[in-house]
């Protein structure tokens, strides 16, 4: 690109009218150009004599080559920007395509209902093979970021960090995906139901599993006689829980044989993670709960290894991320539900009592109570990724009542009598539980999920060891404050049982698309790139401008050296 005055012109009127040949900017001249706009005039000529010569063959077929104005090309520039701003729309976020990128709608199309990249044993060639043409990836790598990799590869087959499920999700579950986040399945579409059966559905046999615990206790406690409760209460709920077990376990089971990624997404979620411990709980409530006409007093040890393996083995691992995991470190994962990967260590212990082993079950509760301190003391100081549930209260925070009230009763059981430990555990879940309930709006105001399940069987174990305390200091209150939280606890599980069968069975909205789980790995952000003209005239002007700089001071020099 050739700057030249006319005849008439004088280079040091600046604000006269020059004219410049435009031509396509090739992306090899850029360099050519910068370099030889700050040389001589007599200098260019000869450097741009070979170069002007091997580039001609280049633009043998290009004739476009017309002079403008300097203020022409700024007009023109002008309006093609405004035709640039009138032409950008937004992208749609359909969620058909992975990190939000609305390639083509054919592509889209053909991905349509195809749940394939979380099925068990999904090859990297039946995830590719859900992905373009190679030559529309090729083109389609070009405007994404590099770091995403083409795909889903790395958003699928990879753990997804805990950071990225704070950053990605909302809600006291985290199971509500922001705004500005996009996910790897289709939102308008109805999802498989085992991929929408989230592991949360273990929270309603805590509830009824418990519930049959506290009605056994009810039948049996010499602070209630005078209630005169039958032992069939106990029998039905245990019978109801113990078949809403087997159904929830084998439709689990089911997903993890034919969606066990989705399964292992469920499993790094930092919410989630800890509904893994739910079975194994629940097994054990029922054993403690066991009606006396099926069972008897003392129980079998084996009945106690089968539950307290897998869970210990659990439990390894968690607390072992939770000591030295770097980014999964308890800090960084603690939230109310944690409270469930300790409880099971009180529960635990009270099943090692009653098959007599007495050791072990002293071990479990020194295991529970010293995690418990560590999780209340960091929930209660809300570190950073505590402010990743919403300030709004929420019955989430009645999982705070469990481990002190299990800590209560494990050591009741453990020592035989409700001595100072067990009374302080005892009171500290009693004042939880006063400093919750005194807030209604923390039952109002949210939608129903099966999630909620779990936050009943912190209700009930404050309830049994409400009776347990009443039998140690029998009197009108105690035996008033254990009525009321029994009464309390169970119409709880009473409207959450209706409302579970109204969403189920006659609104069809109990299993909604599982969205927390088809996040990506990265939050892919489509790059901005400029808009490609096939002549840049910012590109021409701003050098046009450069070179006539350039020249009016190599002009000025060669007057001052004539000086």
């Amino acid at each position: 690109m050739n700057t030249r005055p006319g005849p008439s012109t004088s280079p040091t009127n600046s604000l006269e009218t020059h004219f410049v040949n435009i031509h396509e900017a090739l992306p090899e001249d850029e360099e050519e150009e910068v370099l030889t706009s700050s040389m001589p005039d007599k200098a260019k000529m000869v450097l741009e004599r070979p170069i002007r010569s091997a580039r001609e063959p280049k633009r043998a077929h290009r004739s476009f080559n017309r002079q403008v104005s300097l203020e022409t090309g700024f007009s023109v520039l002008n309006r093609e920007s405004k035709a640039k701003d009138e032409r950008r729309v937004n992208l749609p976020r359909s969620g058909r395509s992975f990190g939000g990128f609305d390639s083509a709608s054919r592509t889209c199309e053909a991905r349509k209902g195809d749940f394939s990249i979380f099925k068990t044993k999904s090859t990297l060639n039946k995830q590719n093979s859900l992905l373009p043409a190679r030559k529309e990836r090729t083109m389609e790598s070009q405007r994404t970021d590099h770091g995403s990799n083409n795909g889903t590869d790395e958003s699928v087959n990879k753990s997804v960090p805990a950071g990225r499920y704070f950053a990605a999700l909302r809600g006291p579950e985290l199971d509500e995906v922001k705004d500005y986040e996009d996910i790897l399945l289709p939102k308008d579409e109805k999802w498989p139901f085992l991929l929408r059966f989230p592991i949360g559905c273990f929270g309603i046999c805590l509830g009824l599993s418990s519930q049959a615990v506290l009605w056994k206790a009810l039948a049996t406690s010499p602070a209630t006689k005078f209630l005169h409760v039958t032992p069939n209460i106990n029998l039905a709920l245990w019978l109801l829980a113990l078949a809403v077990l087997f159904s929830v376990t084998f439709t689990y089971i089911l997903k993890c044989i034919f969606y066990f990624e989705a399964v292992r997404r469920e499993y790094f979620h930092p919410v989630r993670v800890n509904f893994f411990f739910a079975p194994w709980v629940v097994c054990m409530f029922l054993a403690i709960g066991a009606p006396p006409s099926l069972c008897h007093d003392t129980l079998h040890p084996a009945i106690w290894c089968a539950f307290m393996g897998p869970y210990f083995f659990l439990e390894l691992k968690i607390y072992g991320q939770w000591l030295s995991g770097g980014k999964r470190r308890l800090c960084k994962v603690a939230n109310p539900s944690s409270h469930l990967s300790v409880v099971g260590n009180f529960v635990g212990a009270i099943l090692a009592s009653k098959v007599g082993w007495q050791e072990p079950a002293k071990f479990l509760w020194a295991i529970g109570f010293a995690h418990y301190l560590v999780l209340f003391v960091t929930l209660y100081q809300r570190l950073p990724t505590s402010e990743a549930l919403p300030k709004e209260l929420h019955p989430v925070y009645s999982m705070f009542i469990a481990a002190p009230s299990a800590a209560s009763l494990a050591w009741k059981t453990i020592y035989g009598e409700f001595d100072g430990l067990s009374r302080t555990c005892y009171f500290i879940a009693l004042f939880l539980y006063v400093s919750l309930v005194v807030r209604i709006n923390f039952f109002t105001g949210f939608r129903f999920s099966v999630a909620w399940w779990s936050y009943t069987f912190p209700m009930t174990t404050a309830s049994v060891a409400t009776i347990v305390y009443a039998e140690q200091v029998p009197c009108v209150m105690t035996k008033a404050l254990a009525l009321t939280l029994s009464f309390t606890s169970t119409t709880m599980v009473c409207v959450l049982f209706v409302s579970t069968l109204l969403h189920a069975f006659v609104w069809h909205t109990l299993f909604p698309n599982d969205l927390a789980i088809a996040i990506t790995k990265k939050r892919l952000v489509k790059e901005r790139r400029p808009f490609k003209k096939a002549y840049d005239l910012k590109r021409w002007t701003k050098q046009a401008l450069t070179k006539h700089n350039s020249v009016n001071k190599d002009f000025d020099g060669e007057n001052e050296v004539r000086d």
